[in-house]
């Protein structure tokens, strides 16, 4: 009698930083598992969903205004194109946002990718990730055993290979945090149309890039913590997008539809925060979140917009004063001077309601007192 017992043991690696999709990125969209549809170049075996692919559903709040119509088309216009699209402009621009949303609009499930120093080639391909046992015991002669045990090491697809197989869009977000080594198997996939896969891939050598593939990337240039140069090589096959900070009226649209409150007081702190940034006094620069984090605590607190609720002063204080800095020590003298020129910034653009006592408005001469209206 012969018996054959399989059995499949997957190790249990840990998973390193960046393999996995950034959560916070997906402020405008929401993501579900994704149930895509059977591509032509997978075998039958392989043809089912995967659950590393992603829906993405424009939210009903989501604030599209011109400059963020315009940006889309002209990222769909290269993408449409066969391009693979780069999004680069400094934090708090929205270009997660703007990536994943422009990703809604091809229809196809998204792959989201987080660079990191950590993560490397076989992170973005696919690797050796556990063993495929076989056991053969042979008991054709009863009192004789013949047992016979081979293990194989399976190879898994990771998120780059699947989105090449399947014609997934593949977000990229703040890719030059990863080793620029790392991406040298994208020269191929955006050129010659081919993902040359590693030795260890024994079934196959390669694939050929499914027609639907599309890859956006996103980076910050003006980041200087673990962020690396990348090459040249990649560059040059990039239609690259620069994403500057939005204009007032799309942040206004932006703080009333995301914090709830009337437009004339979330208008008095975008101008505040604007203001801030354009004088320049800081380390770290005050973007759409700051009067976000302002407006949101604001509203949840009950806080009266203005220099006479002690409680929103403090708030500005709080969310802002700290970007003075950004963590350097500084003399008293310093720091005093620059809380007064903000403190007088919030007494600018979040003014009194009360007018101020002595003061009281002009009567004209020809006019009596009694008659002033």
């Amino acid at each position: 009698m012969t018996t054959e017992v399989a059995s499949r043991m997957p190790l249990s690696p840990a998973s390193k930083p960046g393999a996995a999709a950034s959560g916070a990125s997906a402020g405008a969209l929401r993501v579900a598992a994704a149930s895509a549809e059977p591509s032509p170049l997978v075998p039958d075996a392989a043809r089912r969903p995967t659950s590393s692919a992603l829906t993405p559903r424009p939210r009903a709040g989501f604030v599209e205004t011109e400059q963020v119509k315009d940006l889309t088309g002209r990222a769909l216009g290269f993408l449409n194109a066969g391009y693979p699209l780069h999004f680069r402009g400094p934090a708090g621009t929205g270009k997660t946002t703007l990536a994943l949303h422009v990703a809604a609009q091809l229809g196809r499930p998204v792959i989201v990718i987080t660079g990191d120093n950590e993560l490397g080639t076989a992170d973005l391909v696919g690797s050796q990730r556990g063993y495929h046992y076989r056991k053969v015991v042979d008991q054709f002669i009863h009192n004789v055993t013949k047992l016979e045990e081979t293990a194989n090491q399976h190879w898994t697809d990771h998120r780059l290979t699947t989105a090449c197989r399947e014609g997934y869009t593949l977000v990229y977000d703040e890719f030059t945090r990863s080793r620029p080594e790392t991406h040298n198997v994208l020269l191929g996939v955006f050129e010659e149309k081919m993902l040359f896969l590693p030795a260890q891939a024994r079934e196959e050598c390669y694939i050929r890039v499914h027609p639907e593939f599309r890859a956006i990337f996103t980076s910050n240039p003006q980041e200087y913590a673990g962020v690396h140069s990348s090459q040249d090589a990649l560059a040059d096959r990039l239609a690259t997008i620069d994403v500057d900070y939005p204009d007032r009226a799309m942040e206004l649209a932006v703080a009333a539809a995301r914090t709830g409150l009337a437009e004339a007081a979330a208008a008095r702190i975008i101008d505040l925060v604007r203001a801030f940034r354009a004088s320049g006094a800081y380390q770290q620069t005050p973007t759409l979140r700051a009067s976000l984090m302002i407006a949101r605590v604001a509203a949840q607190g009950g806080f009266a917009v203005s220099v006479d609720d002690p409680r929103f002063v403090q708030l500005c204080v709080d969310a802002l004063e700290s970007r003075i800095f950004s963590g350097q020590r500084a003399d008293a003298e310093a720091r005093a001077e620059r809380r007064a020129a903000l403190l007088t910034l919030i007494a600018i653009h979040c003014p009194s309601a009360v007018a101020p006592r002595g003061r009281r408005r002009a009567v004209p001469l020809s006019q009596p007192e009694g008659a002033q209206s």
